[in-house]
């Protein structure tokens, strides 16, 4: 590790990674960008070498660990972070996505696997139909493990850890025996229980979190601006002009696909550069376009939440939520792919309030992060961690279908639905309210 610029453990791997090399069912869960990804990779890195002298050398297609994303970019980032660590282990690991999996059931491959970081979709139908072995796998790990267990994912996947022998706690012995479960995330659902019971034991799960769990990164200005529906093009037009002429890296993140190929389309017209990505697009189409944002061939990135879970954006200093999320949870995704890790100072996030269904949810927000900015930060800028007593909590999110009969179109006057006047400028210059009066 020392090698690859590393020389001590973040808190989240200080506590994960001896639960997780002592045989645990572990839930690894902390704030965005604090090394997650690290914390379960290194220890699964070093059981396959202890295991890998057990297994037979003519067992293809059957890996000893594996590794299940949501996406495809996020399998793509992880499998290259693990290609890095493994190159000087003598260690295999193969990255398996969506997009052809059809051509590898009609013609399998034959891989020599120690580690598979693959999607949920991909990895599901080659283990069905027997090209991918199952009876080596001692360890399975859920990356964004709320999303995969969420209603989208859960029966499939379901389905699929019913076939693995977990283990209460697997035993530390060669060769392995059994299987154990680690799952990773920034949030976790208030059902997680439910959901796991159906391929493990609930009470066997250690869990594993740090002080700032559910919580949006104390030294990030989060700023809010209230305008109508009619007014966000422009206002969106200046905000990213104004970041493109000092070529600060920025995601704009939209709730539907109509609408962030709409920002797309819109500011290339307006001759900035802009690439976008969602969870519709064609595989094709979609295939190198994050890699143009994150090699900074391009700096403006619209997106819908498929790029909010996992994705290490180190390089972006901006996050503007052309649409206001729905769900607590994806705000503070969200504003996770900022002021993370190694990302450089000034990082902020631009929140568009345009929809009165929305002022719950941006007041429950605001409150709370107020609370936290008073109590844990003397002074703009400061990164040390600091215990909370408050917490944004996913499970009290507001009803996306509300007070439809409000028309979207003509904006959002706050003051007239009771919501109070906020400071022009908060504690210490960290929460911003404003009004756009043009």
């Amino acid at each position: 590790m020392s090698t690859e610029g590393f020389s001590l453990p973040t808190v989240i791997q200080a506590k994960a990674i001896p639960s997780i090399l002592n045989g645990y069912n572990t839930l690894v869960t902390a704030e965005t960008g604090c090394g997650k990804t690290l914390a379960y990779l290194l220890p699964v890195l070093q059981n396959v070498i202890e295991w890998k002298p057990y297994v037979k050398s003519d067992d293809f297609n059957s890996p000893l660990a594996v590794i299940i994303t949501p996406s495809r970019e996020l399998a793509d980032q992880i499998g290259e972070v693990a290609q890095n660590l493994a190159q000087r282990l003598n260690l295999n690991v193969t990255t398996l996505v969506g997009g052809k999996t059809k051509q590898k059931i009609m013609n399998p491959p034959i891989e020599y696997s120690d580690i598979l970081i693959t999607t949920l979709g991909a990895y599901s139908k080659l283990v069905t139909t027997g090209i991918y072995k199952i009876h080596n796998v001692h360890h399975v790990v859920l990356d964004e493990a709320d999303t995969l267990l969420d209603d989208s994912f859960s029966e499939k996947l379901t389905y699929l850890l019913q076939k693995f022998n977990m283990q209460h706690k697997r035993e530390i012995k060669l060769p392995p025996e059994g299987c154990q479960l680690t799952l990773v995330s920034a949030t976790m659902p208030v059902e997680l229980p439910d959901i796991a019971s159906k391929f493990v034991d609930p009470e066997s799960i250690k869990t594993i979190s740090t002080a700032n769990i559910h919580r949006i990164l104390p030294h990030v200005p989060q700023k809010f601006i209230r305008l109508g529906k009619a007014q966000k093009p422009l206002e969106l037009l200046k905000l990213v002009q104004a970041d493109v002429n000092l070529e600060r890296p920025v995601m704009i993140f939209s709730n539907k696909t109509s609408t962030c190929d709409f920002v797309s389309m819109f500011l290339n017209e307006n001759n900035i550069e802009c690439v976008n990505i969602n969870g519709k697009m064609a595989v094709p189409i979609k295939l190198g376009k994050y890699d143009l944002y994150r090699t900074g061939k391009v700096n403006v990135l619209s997106c819908t939440d498929v790029a909010s879970r996992g994705l290490d954006t180190i390089k972006t200093q901006h996050i503007i939520n052309y649409d206001f999320p729905l769900y607590t949870a994806d705000y503070i995704h969200r504003c996770g792919r900022t002021g993370r890790l190694g990302s450089p100072a000034g990082c902020s996030v631009t929140n568009f309030v345009a929809w009165p269904r929305e002022i719950n949810q941006v007041q429950k927000i605001e409150i709370l992060a107020r609370v936290d900015i008073e109590r844990s930060i003397p002074f703009y800028g400061q990164h040390d961690a600091v215990s909370h007593d408050h917490k944004l909590d996913p499970a009290l999110d507001f009803d996306p279908e509300a007070d439809p009969s409000i028309n979207p179109d003509s904006g959002c006057n706050l003051d007239s639905i009771g919501y109070p006047i906020m400071l022009e400028q908060c504690i210490h210059n960290h929460l911003l309210f404003t009004k756009n009066t043009s």
